[in-house]
């Protein structure tokens, strides 16, 4: 395929604000490692129609109060193909339960993050955790 018609593909990742922590998930799939939920978008549906979905299906959890955080571009984020990922920040209610391609959900924190993190999500909960102490009116 000629690059001039080629596109990168939109995703959306929902950091979930949960129990004090936030929400990841272990992947099933290759890349492996935890991640933060989220997905391609499909055909149809709007970034926060998709973030809810893919919260509810990796996590088993509703997501509300969702606030667009930032938009990371960066063609080598996704070892499988060019994504262009919109993140939001919301918060979680529910039971937390691994759903769909998540082998396991877990709460982590800024001091426990796992050290096998997938895809740039390191650097997106990096600066949602700075973002996090520069903006105490958004604490949880």
């Amino acid at each position: 395929m000629n690059n001039k018609y080629r596109n990168p593909v939109p995703t959306v990742d929902a950091i979930i604000e949960y129990q004090g922590g936030i929400v990841l998930i272990e992947r099933k799939n290759p890349p492996f490692g935890w991640a933060i939920p989220g997905g391609f978008v499909e055909y149809g549906e709007s970034l926060e129609v998709a973030a809810k979905r893919e919260a509810k299906e990796e996590t088993g959890l509703d997501i509300d109060e969702i606030v667009q955080f930032h938009t990371y571009s960066e063609p080598g984020r996704d070892p499988r193909v060019h994504t262009i990922s919109t993140v939001y920040i919301a918060c979680g209610r529910g039971e937390l339960k691994a759903g769909s391609d998540a082998q396991s959900a877990n709460v982590f924190h800024a001091n426990d993050l796992p050290s096998n993190i997938a895809f740039d999500h390191r650097d997106i909960l990096n600066d949602y955790f700075k973002w996090k102490k520069e903006n105490p009116k958004w604490q949880q």
